[in-house]
């Protein structure tokens, strides 16, 4: 896969642009603490970590039985509010999304965050000015994006076989495959690098690497 072949990439932002995994951990674990359920480090989080997140939730111990899924689903968001203007994106991602501005590619977010929040929080952090199109979702249920993607391909009538999905989930891969697009996996993220092999999709470490694989390897002299 080179540059030159892609005209269009649509990014996650949650753990793909927007490095909040520490801060996800830290606010789902005073959930957990007011539950009596056993706290997460980074590494179990990594592992457990799913969409659609109520299976998550189950996974760490939630008895939708004694409380609907809705209300630690809500509980979580309130957490997770709470110093998100400090939330810091990755270091390398105004760079990157600077320089795909610049090689005239269309740059879209599709993420399965609020999409009040996000617009909120991508216009925070000063980088709404490179993305053609941002799209959150309807609630904070976190149930997926895959609708949103396929309304996205057909309302902006994007070619697939141009088109790079860049994210760090299994979701992302699932999307990418539901939209018939492409798909490169960032193991940074809210997934560890060993369930997001298993995808066969091709893994990276960070942005930077994403720019190499795609044969970028002087900025500005390629693509």
């Amino acid at each position: 896969m080179q540059l030159n072949n892609i005209d269009t990439l649509l990014w996650d932002w949650n753990g793909t642009l927007l490095n909040d995994v520490n801060h996800c951990i830290r606010s789902m674990n005073i959930m957990l603490k007011n539950r009596n359920l056993p706290l997460l480090d980074k590494e179990r989080y990594l592992k457990v970590f799913t969409f659609p997140v109520k299976k998550y939730y189950a996974a760490l111990g939630f008895d939708f039985e004694k409380e609907a899924f809705e209300i630690p689903a809500e509980e979580f968001i309130i957490h997770y509010n709470k110093d998100f203007s400090k939330v810091p994106l990755y270091e390398d991602v105004a760079s990157t999304l600077r320089f795909f501005h610049e090689k005239k590619r269309n740059q879209y977010i599709v993420s399965a965050m609020k999409h009040d929040a996000l617009l909120q929080s991508v216009k925070e952090r000063k980088i709404e000015q490179y993305f053609t199109q941002i799209n959150g979702i309807a609630d904070n249920l976190a149930y997926g994006k895959t609708a949103n993607a396929i309304r996205l391909i057909q309302n902006e009538n994007l070619d697939p076989q141009k088109t790079l999905l860049v994210g760090d989930t299994l979701h992302d891969a699932e999307v990418a495959k539901d939209i018939g697009v492409h798909n490169i996996l960032i193991a940074r993220g809210h997934q560890n690098a060993d369930r997001l092999k298993k995808t066969g999709n091709p893994v990276v470490g960070s942005l930077n690497e994403l720019l190499l694989f795609l044969g970028v390897s002087e900025w500005g002299k390629n693509g």
